[in-house]
């Protein structure tokens, strides 16, 4: 169903409600409307995990180069507000609420293509020195041995990568400015706090591709 057919539905099931004498409050309403967009967005998280042959290539290529700016502009703006941009998108999509300077991403390509955007690909395309997307609790990235034990590009300890669990971030601020430390949990529950991460150790995490 679209979001628009979707929302016809809710709309049909809240008259009903009318009829048989128990209307819902406009709050209940909104829960209800809340409820279907986080059922879009699990569903789209479905159909990605399910297909496993995905063009790698980085979807924002297909962008022209105003629409790849509009976009991360906007991703940038949401951020700032601490909005997930992409909810906000699938917001609008089930409200029919138009999307402004983005609205392209729904006339043109569609629920599936906007699925296969991760933070690996925003990150590719965020300019030099600038974080497009910021670290939150809960975000899942990858960090390099290199933060706990000396390694060598072509030497006998190599740089390898591993997956953890943003589990704490905070900004500390001195005379230098604002730097940012997050603590990271990996897998088998050890914990590690790691210091400047968008400053001196920006090289020793990523996001991850998958």
């Amino acid at each position: 169903m679209t979001p628009a057919e979707i929302e016809a539905a809710l709309q049909t099931a809240f008259n009903r409600c009318d009829v048989d004498n128990c209307p819902l409050t406009e709050q209940q309403k909104q829960i209800l409307l809340k409820v279907v967009e986080e059922l879009m967005l699990n569903q789209l998280e479905l159909l990605d995990s399910s297909n496993l042959e995905l063009n790698s290539a980085n979807p924002l290529g297909e962008l022209t180069p105003e629409q790849r700016q509009r976009f991360l502009q906007f991703v940038k703006e949401q951020e700032q507000q601490n909005r997930p941009w992409k909810i906000k998108l699938l917001n609008d999509w089930l409200k029919e609420h138009d999307s402004g300077s983005v609205q392209f991403i729904r006339d043109q390509y569609g629920p599936q293509w906007l699925n296969q955007i991760k933070p690996i690909h925003i990150a590719e395309y965020a300019e030099e020195g600038e974080e497009a997307l910021k670290l939150k609790v809960g975000d899942r990235i990858e960090v390099s041995n290199a933060l706990w034990e000396w390694v060598q590009e072509n030497g006998p300890c190599s740089r390898e990568w591993v997956s953890c669990t943003v589990i704490q971030v905070e900004e500390i601020w001195d005379s230098q400015g604002v730097s940012t430390y997050c603590i990271i949990r990996f897998n088998n529950g050890a914990e590690y706090e790691i210091q400047g991460m968008y400053q001196w150790n920006r090289y020793n995490w990523r996001w991850p591709s998958k």
